[in-house]
């Protein structure tokens, strides 16, 4: 029984160092293809607006709602220690160095994360990608790295909309609901937020960007036969993401701290 355990667990501990290597040489792939001529601006663009455009609205509304939710809650937090007045910063902090990266790439994740899992895996088991390789043309041109420039560029952006509209979502309740003044709320943020802390953000945007492209694309790329197969890899692809991205903020908060 011990012997049939530790099999087992040698078995999945491979398993799982098996898959890092592969994700490691896929990502090394797709570096190295980047710097390749001619450039496809034509697919960066489409999938910018993949990424981007199409993700505005889930990121508007996520926004204006985590900002409203979160001046409620540390409103009545901070009224019991008598720093009301600092409701401003401590959203505007809350948003710009955590929850705007963090759930605005948890956002694109279940939006295009998933789509662009599904799309590759589909392009796979229909043999799509088998197809440009006969044709000696690089899947990993026209497939993975459009995806993941695209994602670098678009992840920062969305995540400043995010941030901008959470602040302004809390003014909402602060000022208007809650009455807190309008000077005091504004003058607060700009007294306490620098650019180091707007600077920690955008570099988890950024990386949260790199980690959704990769594993979506490198799960949708290895994806198995049949439908099934499919949602399978768009299943791992939006947990393993989204798993990721709390481990990986963990450790670059810890580092920023």
């Amino acid at each position: 029984m011990i012997e049939k355990t530790i099999r087992g667990l040698g078995r999945w501990g491979l398993r799982i160092v098996r898959t890092m290597g592969s994700m490691a040489l896929f990502l090394i792939n797709a570096i190295a293809v980047t710097f390749q001529r001619p450039f496809k601006f034509r697919l960066l663009l489409k999938q910018i607006r993949f990424f981007g455009s199409k993700s505005l609205l889930v990121i508007a509304l996520t926004g204006a709602f985590t900002g409203m939710v979160l001046a409620l809650q540390l409103y009545y937090t901070l009224r019991k220690f008598g720093s009301e007045a600092l409701l401003g910063p401590a959203i505007a902090l809350s948003l710009i160095r955590e929850l705007g990266p963090v759930l605005s790439a948890l956002m694109v994740t279940g939006r295009a994360g998933s789509a662009l899992a599904a799309e590759i895996g589909i392009m796979r088991i229909s043999e799509q990608i088998d197809a440009l390789v006969s044709m000696a043309l690089n899947p990993f041109r026209y497939l993975i790295v459009p995806n993941i420039l695209a994602a670098l560029i678009t992840f920062p952006l969305l995540t400043s909309i995010f941030d901008v509209i959470g602040i302004f979502g809390g003014y909402i309740v602060a000022v208007e609901l809650l009455g807190l003044s309008e000077g005091t709320y504004f003058s607060q943020i700009d007294a306490f937020v620098d650019m180091e802390d707007i600077r920690i953000g955008l570099y988890k945007a950024l990386s949260f960007g790199l980690i959704v492209s990769w594993v979506c694309s490198y799960k949708g790329f290895n994806t198995g036969f049949g439908a099934e197969g499919v949602s399978k890899a768009t299943t791992e692809a939006v947990v393993l993401s989204s798993v990721l991205i709390l481990i990986w903020d963990y450790f670059v908060g810890s580092l920023f701290m």
